[in-house]
């Protein structure tokens, strides 16, 4: 009988040890459905926020620089992260202990050259932010032209209070080709202010208080002189014939009582608007001897706000490919 218990007991025994590794099994697999019961909820199909749908959050509508530079063509490229450098290489694993530096002895380094004195030379920077050949001095209290180095190119000196520009601020910029010098006091320009900068291809002198337009040199692309006081006495007798490089010509929202003449063939945008101009001349725009000659380049002419009755001049307008905008009644 005693052998019969025993044999009981051990049977019972080996039923449990069988049992227990059975369930630990069961409850490891069933832990993890337990935690993927946590992310059942996540969208994690749209979880990744792209460009696309970043529009969605921001406007990038309406965004837009306050100023044109003109002179930067910035270019974005796309590309794979770049290999590590060797003092990426050389940092010490986070995993590891690292031994401390040794300090090393100050070397000669850009930075450490930028503490040097400037040796004397040509006119650097004191007013403005120069970077490459560009020239930034907008906005600083400005009342002249401020010196600049013989290399800049680009001057932006716009929203000063300079009221004059002087034969010798410009002195030895040969380089320069865009000045911008919106919306100062500018009243009175010197007759060799601008007319001896060889490379000169844009003068912007929008928001003045000129009362008579600069003379130009031969390079000029762009002039833009909307927002003055020049009446046509203001321009000089065929102020614009020898400039055969000229393209844009913008003089709205001045005095002018007529259409300066003659326009070089290369214009391609003329805006007046907004003056004073009453009538014009059958050859303003056109040969009235060749009516065989067609004036292609010249294709956006503006005389809105003109008292000018533009149906009466008809006879004018036999080149172009484009009738200017204003008036017809």
């Amino acid at each position: 009988m005693g052998s019969l218990a025993r044999l009981g007991i051990a049977s019972l025994l080996l039923a449990v040890a069988w049992t227990a590794p059975a369930e630990e099994e069961t409850r490891k697999a069933e832990k993890p459905k337990a935690d993927l019961a946590v992310y059942e909820n996540l969208d994690l199909e749209n979880y990744d926020l792209t460009l696309d749908s970043y529009g969605e959050i921001v406007d990038l509508s309406n965004y837009e620089e306050l100023y044109d530079y003109g002179d930067l063509a910035p270019k974005m490229e796309v590309g794979t992260l770049a290999p590590p450098t060797k003092a990426q290489e050389d940092l010490p694993n986070l995993g590891t202990t690292a031994e401390t530096p040794k300090p090393q002895p100050p070397s000669t380094t850009a930075a450490t050259r930028l503490l040097l004195p400037l040796p004397p030379g040509p006119p650097s920077c004191l007013r403005c932010l120069c970077l490459g050949t560009s020239a930034y001095c907008d906005d600083a209290g400005l009342e002249r032209i401020p010196p600049l180095p013989p290399h800049t190119a680009y001057l932006y000196a716009r929203f000063n209070r300079i009221g004059r520009i002087r034969a010798g601020d410009f002195a030895g910029l040969k380089k320069l080709k865009r000045i911008d010098l919106t919306s100062n006091s500018i009243s009175w320009v010197d007759p060799d202010a601008f007319r001896l900068l060889p490379s000169l291809q844009e003068l912007i002198l929008l928001g003045n208080k000129l009362t008579a337009l600069p003379e130009l040199p031969l390079s000029i692309i762009r002039l833009d002189a909307r927002l003055n006081r020049i009446p046509s006495a203001g321009i000089r007798p065929e102020a614009f014939r020898d400039l055969t490089q000229l393209q844009f010509l913008h003089l709205s929202d001045n005095e002018l009582d007529y259409i300066p003449v003659p326009l070089p063939q290369s214009l391609r945008s003329l805006h007046l608007q907004n003056n004073n101009i009453h009538t014009m001349h059958e050859d303003t725009f056109c040969n009235s001897r060749d009516h065989s000659h067609i004036r292609r380049a010249l294709e956006d002419i503006r005389l809105d706000g003109n008292p000018i009755n533009l149906s009466l001049f008809l006879d004018a307008y036999f080149c172009l490919l484009r009738l200017p905008t204003g008036h017809f009644h």
